[in-house]
């Protein structure tokens, strides 16, 4: 209803998500080349050409699924409880999405050990805090129009 900054926090958190996309998570070296993880696959560099490995087209989508959604939850300010619910929503798939990539990253080709962990690695943690910001906005709002109602 009044809806200040809680459609920031989750076009934030929507825009961190879309990040992960091209952003890559983790980088090791290998005896051939460098590879690395992102949510799309596993990518690897040989002799200046890169290629992908392996695909993860469920990880990619789940991405774009939890990035839809957080989207999707801003237009919803009419309705504060079925938002709230949606960010919840939200943060349940993104801690899904953060289990993968740790599943995902322990078996990268070269081992995690040595490995260098990217700017995507920590976006989906950054994503998190992002909704919970957005819901305590949105309670925040709501205890205001309480107050408000009270006085009337």
């Amino acid at each position: 209803m009044i809806q200040r900054v809680q459609s920031v926090w989750l076009f934030l958190a929507s825009l961190t998500l879309f990040l992960l996309l091209i952003l890559p998570v983790v980088t090791t070296a290998t005896s051939t080349g460098e590879v690395w993880l992102q949510v799309g696959g596993i990518y690897e560099k040989v002799n200046n050409v890169t290629q992908k490995t392996v695909s993860y087209s469920a990880l990619f989508g789940g991405t774009i699924l939890a990035g839809i959604v957080s989207l999707a939850a801003i237009f919803l300010f009419n309705n504060r409880a079925l938002q709230k619910r949606i960010i919840l929503l939200t943060i349940f798939l993104i801690v899904i999405l953060i289990a993968a990539l740790i599943n995902y990253a322990l078996n990268i080709p070269g081992g995690i050990v040595g490995a260098t962990f990217n700017v995507g690695a920590y976006l989906p943690v950054l994503s998190v805090i992002f909704c919970a910001l957005a819901f305590r906005g949105i309670r925040k709002d709501e205890q205001l129009i309480r107050s408000a109602d009270r006085l009337r």
